[in-house]
């Protein structure tokens, strides 16, 4: 494999380097494609720059092998997204363990081939098993390992308002949020697939183990092959999580201040990594680490040095100076909670506030009282808020120029590196077949809620309002996505629009989120999916019909589950009714039930508005717009100083965007593994970095995925616990305290 001209090229030992192809055909044999490399590093050292457009891709191994791994991992992903612990088990887990079916498929099927000579000449057994096909199948395995964040919109109106929605119109939603992001692929692919600098750092943890699970490589003196590596690192990883996964279930957070004061709730707040700021604790569970932030092997360091900043100074600075002044009265509240409280710190009485119609009751509020909220959780929205400004902002400012050459004409030849050049060669997917699904879906969309308004109440303009949205963030996001591997969060701006448009209603809001959130992320993911078919030369129609399928069957097994769990399991998410030690808890549920309260049922207004007593948060709006603009000209004023540029503001202020759920701890312990693989390694032991950093992070994957699901089955399933541990997770049970004198809350002592 060639090594490019990437920023800091040429310390790469070129001996030590896989030369082997990923597919049976050489780049150099063409004569009309430049062999130059991409300018990016990491895909230089990782991505074969070579092809083979004879191999057949979309075969029946690859729909049959891929339907079954969607379902399954769209199954698996649903089960344990309800539970205390969310376990992510990622598409590497099915790119694992395909391969073994792969070639039994290629050795027992038949190799008859109907209607030969024709237009749809057919066989079940095209030859040996190989890499297009295995990612092809990767594709369908993608669509199931994300979340299907609509059955939010089912749990919360079937869960916590407890009110009727038809399963019909439970799959018409989820359905149609996620295929609407076809046809903001579809539009965006010029910006975000083709171009060199668009390199979605995600994808080459998959490129790695491609290579790894495919190439026969040649064992150097004393170590180990890409193969062996993952095989040896998966083996400990599969090993090891009985420890954090049931054995040990504390190292999710290691919260040793606690321990020393057991008695101290100022210490619990500042040392708890679960209810606190987290100071000290660390995680040894790959799960949590993983589990908000994405892999932290697959980041690269200038964005995880933006996190680190971003996580200190919201959490360590600003959380702290305005708990500790009593800013919105923050002492009433716990220090890190996702809550919704009264006056006096207790919980508050949600449905005194609904009347008969599902509708926000006015004399009901006044009499119950304003709703008040941790200082934190505002400070989490305010930060989101400046994240929205600044993602539009710093495109405009440092990829406008960009942009705006790619829309007057196509790539001119010199902005194309050698993946895209043998791209070329395929024929490429029309774009009338993305607006097409885009008008049909938009069309089904409207009729759903318009039909189904007293469910939804979502009326029809509100749906194309929600498109407007999802049409203008998708480049901006999708830029900061492909460049950093953090996807900055849209969720607040729609709740904010149609809560201040249509207050009242909290079905509508959060169906207006999901539509306006998800059809972009969705679209996101799409694009995702097609550089990784970009980077392993998959036809670009093989790889269209891979996803439609792949998503259609995705929502239909997620939302299946889903109804199922539902329906069996007693008081799921409703955690005063479940017993003790449940593990149904639902916190992604619940954050998004909060928000639909805050948002939808009470509005914006009389939370963040003229009335209500957030109002000041709305100058993060502004000032995230200001942040940008101060780094581009940092960046003019010294441009000797390239780390300048590196100050990725969208990923410093929305470092937090998922915190809560998130905790502390899935922070520190994802900034100390960041720091180690993308800084220590990548620059001072580059070779090991270059054939083993993606490989061991899907083996971590890989290991944790097998052994959760197996403690599952084996135990947890069998409700098979050990007694002998019955304390709190991090041993901070005193962080949730307020402390504001002569506030009584259960559990706490009155100070």
């Amino acid at each position: 494999m060639t090594p490019g001209k990437g920023t800091g090229a040429g310390t790469t030992s070129k001996s030590n380097e896989i030369t082997a192809p990923l597919i049976e055909a050489s780049s150099a044999d063409d004569p009309s494609v430049d062999v130059e490399n991409s300018p990016i590093e990491q895909v230089a050292l990782t991505v074969p720059t070579t092809d083979d457009p004879s191999l057949q891709t979309f075969t029946f191994r690859t729909l049959t092998l891929g339907a079954l791994s969607c379902i399954l991992l769209s199954f698996l992903n649903q089960f344990f997204w309800y539970r205390r612990e969310p376990l992510s088990i990622s598409s590497i887990s099915a790119q694992i363990a395909v391969v073994p079916l792969g070639y039994l498929m290629a050795k027992t099927l038949p190799k008859k081939v109907f209607f030969e000579g024709r237009r749809f000449e057919f066989t079940f057994n095209p030859g040996p098993f190989h890499v297009k096909e295995h990612v092809l199948i990767t594709i369908f395995a993608n669509a199931g390992a994300g979340n299907v964040y609509a059955i939010h919109i089912v749990s919360v109106l079937k869960l916590f308002y407890k009110k009727e929605l038809t399963f019909l119109v439970a799959l018409l939603v989820v359905i149609t949020t996620q295929v609407l992001g076809f046809g903001w692929a579809g539009l965006f692919r010029r910006y975000l697939v083709d171009p060199p600098t668009m390199w979605w750092p995600q994808n080459l943890v998959q490129v790695s183990l491609f290579r790894a699970l495919h190439e026969k490589e040649k064992r150097s003196a004393g170590g180990l092959t890409r193969n062996q590596f993952f095989l040896i690192a998966f083996v400990c990883s599969f090993a090891y999580y009985v420890f954090p996964g049931y054995l040990f279930p504390m190292l999710v957070s290691v919260s040793w201040i606690c321990w020393i004061y057991p008695n101290s709730v100022l210490a619990h707040q500042l040392g708890s990594g679960l209810h606190g700021l987290g100071i000290g604790a660390i995680g040894f569970d790959w799960s949590s680490i993983s589990a908000y932030l994405g892999s932290p092997l697959a980041s690269p360091w200038f964005a995880t040095a933006n996190i680190a900043a971003g996580f200190f100074l919201i959490m360590y600075v600003i959380t702290p100076i305005a708990y500790w002044l009593n800013i919105f009265k923050a002492k009433t509240f716990p220090i890190f909670s996702d809550g919704l409280f009264t006056s006096t710190g207790q919980n508050y009485n949600i449905s005194a506030i609904i009347n008969n119609n599902f509708l926000f009751d006015t004399e009901a509020y006044e009499r119950e009282g304003p709703l008040y909220i941790s200082t934190f959780f505002a400070m989490s929205y305010g930060v989101g808020f400046a994240c929205l400004t600044a993602t539009v902002v710093h495109v405009l400012l440092f990829h406008g120029r960009e942009i705006w050459q790619l829309s007057k004409s196509a790539f001119e030849e010199k902005g194309m590196d050698i993946h895209t050049k043998l791209m070329r060669k395929y024929k490429q997917v029309p774009e009338w077949w993305f607006m097409c699904i885009l008008l049909i879906n938009i069309a089904a969309t409207i009729f759903t809620c318009q039909y189904y308004n007293n469910q939804l109440q979502l009326p029809w303009w509100g749906v194309l309002l929600a498109c407007v949205l999802a049409l203008f963030f998708t480049l901006p996001v999708g830029v900061i996505t492909a460049t950093t591997n953090q996807t900055p969060a849209l969720n607040v701006i729609t709740e904010y629009i149609i809560g201040y448009i249509y207050p009242g209603f909290p079905a509508a809001n959060i169906c207006f989120k999901v539509y306006g959130y998800i059809s972009m992320k969705q679209g996101i993911i799409f694009l995702q999916d097609l550089k990784l078919g970009h980077y392993m030369k998959i036809p670009p129609r093989a790889m269209f019909m891979a996803q439609v399928f792949g998503t259609i069957i995705s929502a239909l097994a997620h939302l299946g589950t889903a109804w199922w769990l539902m329906n069996t399991i007693p008081d799921i998410c409703n955690r005063e009714m479940l017993p003790p030690g449940s593990p149904w808890t639902c916190p992604g549920d619940h954050v998004f039930y909060d928000a639909s309260i805050i948002w939808g049922l009470i509005g914006p207004r009389r939370i963040f508005g003229d009335l209500g007593y957030y109002s000041s948060v709305n100058w993060f709006f502004f000032a995230g717009a200001v942040a940008p603009v101060l780094v581009w000209i940092a960046h003019k004023a010294f441009p000797n100083r390239p780390w300048i540029r590196h100050i990725t503001m969208p990923v410093l202020l929305g470092a937090t965007v998922n915190m809560p759920p998130a905790t502390a701890v899935n922070y520190t312990s994802w900034i100390l593994i960041g720091f180690a693989s993308g800084f220590i390694a990548y620059r001072y032991y580059r070779d090991w970095w270059s054939r083993h950093n993606y490989v061991l992070s899907g083996a971590l994957d890989a290991g944790l995925a097998f052994m959760g699901v197996l403690l599952y089955l084996c135990l947890g399933m069998e409700h098979i616990s050990l007694d002998w541990l019955k304390m709190q997770s991090d041993g901070c049970p005193l962080a949730s305290c307020p402390t504001d004198p002569g506030t009584v809350v259960k559990g706490c002592p009155v100070l």
